[in-house]
């Protein structure tokens, strides 16, 4: 679906998946991932790159956590000639909208980024869906980069399953990092640079408002 197409029923449609996704939860404390001590000041930054539905959401997020250095939105999971917005929103490409975050782990661990994507970030139970942003470009993934964040995202999901962290079966697929394609400029940032957007006032801001209250100790000052 062309978000610049937006209407009414679809902000409808989204702002009634965000409410539900925040009912699917069933613990008030939301299951912590693996103890990880965190690394020596000045240790070398780390990379995760994640997706689950529109990228502009996952940037509003993930730009806002103390620990994340540096943010980009684009496609994973797909060929380079394909890595073009118009041909990843028709679903067929392979890619998923995805967010490279760069991040300090002298600051903030995986596990703790993983924690803000199951919880905040989007929604792991709804098979290549995000609200009202449907097919396998949203679909939910975890491309990661090394052996350890494998065990670590393998874990954490099947913590949370065990647990009962939600209603519903998570789907997020765990796979090998494929190569990891910038989206075009007018993509970088959206929230803020278009927080009035319809799009971001109502599908992006509550995520962003649920992060500040939940996790209020990991926000940027």
């Amino acid at each position: 679906m062309k978000r610049k197409l937006l209407v009414l029923t679809t902000i409808a449609a989204a702002v009634a998946a965000i409410a539900a996704f925040a009912a699917s939860t069933s613990h008030t404390a939301f299951p912590d991932p693996p103890a990880e001590q965190l690394a020596p000041a000045g240790a070398k930054k780390m990379t995760a790159v994640l997706a689950g539905g529109c990228f502009w959401g996952m940037q509003g997020v993930y730009e806002h956590v103390k620990g994340v250095t540096k943010t980009i939105v684009g496609y994973a999971g797909g060929e380079k000639k394909t890595a073009r917005y118009e041909t990843v929103s028709t679903g067929t490409t392979g890619h998923a909208e995805s967010i490279e975050i760069t991040y300090d782990p002298s600051v903030i661990t995986y596990g703790q980024i993983l924690k803000i994507y199951f919880s905040i970030a989007h929604d792991p139970t709804t098979l290549n869906q995000q609200g009202a942003d449907i097919g396998t470009q949203y679909r939910s993934v975890i491309f990661y980069h090394s052996e350890d964040q494998r065990k670590k995202a393998e874990y954490y999901k099947s913590r949370l399953e065990q647990e009962g962290a939600f209603d519903k079966p998570i789907v997020t697929e765990i796979v090998p990092a494929s190569p990891f394609y910038k989206a075009e400029d007018y993509h970088q940032n959206y929230y803020n640079l278009n927080n009035n957007a319809p799009y971001c006032t109502f599908v992006i801001k509550p995520k962003l408002e649920k992060f500040k209250k939940a996790f209020h100790d990991r926000l940027k000052k």
